[in-house]
């Protein structure tokens, strides 16, 4: 029988497939993980953004609010 692989041949190439599976799994895997703390920095960066311009609206009410009482 030609082409036929003896067992530890075929064994070896079961290990040595789920080897390489695992490999390109944790590349993936290590991809994902830089895309989500790349969003990560991006939320943060919206979150600063939007909280200091929350401090310099609560500034100009606070401003408009003291004008008032004055009058």
């Amino acid at each position: 029988m030609a082409g036929v692989l003896p067992l530890p041949e075929v064994t070896l190439a079961v290990i040595v497939g789920t080897l390489a599976a695992i490999v390109y799994s944790l590349r993936i895997l290590v991809l994902l993980e830089r895309r989500i703390a790349r969003m990560d920095m991006n939320i943060q960066k919206m979150t600063e953004k939007i909280a200091a311009e929350e401090i310099k609206i609560e500034k100009q009410v606070a401003k408009l609010m003291t004008k008032k009482k004055k009058k």
